[in-house]
């Protein structure tokens, strides 16, 4: 039993080894791309999260036409359903796993990285949102920041990100 207990651990001694390595060069060769800059301005994405997310998103600008493809895609955009008087809100099953699984990692990240965002969560839990729903809808929100970001070529601000909404001209008269 004990030499094969060491044979376990130096198998698992050489996987861990092997993920140290791969994060590094992925790590690495993320920080050449030319998005990478934005990408990591954003709170909650680091390096590896960061590829990830470009990994799924690829970085072709012209794939997304608008940041509500690109939601559609990665599942955090709801789906809507009518039919006569009934509607119904629902979150969506079919999508790309891996971005929607990165943007929980990342929303999740963000409430800590970034006050607006997490004022965000605060506002959607208040509205009866439960913690899931929540989450997918600042990934969603960020996401959205995420498309108009990288088709401008600048850095994403949080004072403009989540600037509080300006009163419309009617409420204003009101």
């Amino acid at each position: 039993m004990g030499h094969q207990t060491l044979a376990l651990l130096a198998q698992l001694e050489a996987a861990c080894k092997a993920c140290d390595e791969l994060a590094s060069a992925t790590e690495e060769l993320f920080l050449q791309h030319p998005d990478a800059e934005i990408i990591t301005s954003f709170p909650g994405l680091a390096a590896l999260t960061g590829a990830r997310l470009l990994a799924e998103i690829g970085d072709d600008r012209t794939r997304f036409d608008t940041a509500r493809d690109l939601k559609a895609y990665a599942g955090s955009a709801p789906v809507t359903r009518e039919s006569g008087k009934s509607r119904r809100v629902s979150h969506r099953r079919i999508k790309n796993s891996r971005l929607a699984a990165t943007g929980r990692h990342w929303a999740f990240a963000a409430l800590t990285a970034s006050i607006g965002a997490h004022d965000h969560y605060n506002r959607r839990r208040k509205t009866g949102d439960r913690y899931y729903a929540a989450l997918r809808n600042l990934f969603n929100r960020m996401l959205g920041q995420l498309h108009h970001c990288l088709t401008t070529r600048q850095r994403f601000n949080e004072a403009i990100a989540f600037a509080p909404p300006k009163p419309s001209p009617l409420t204003a008269a009101a």
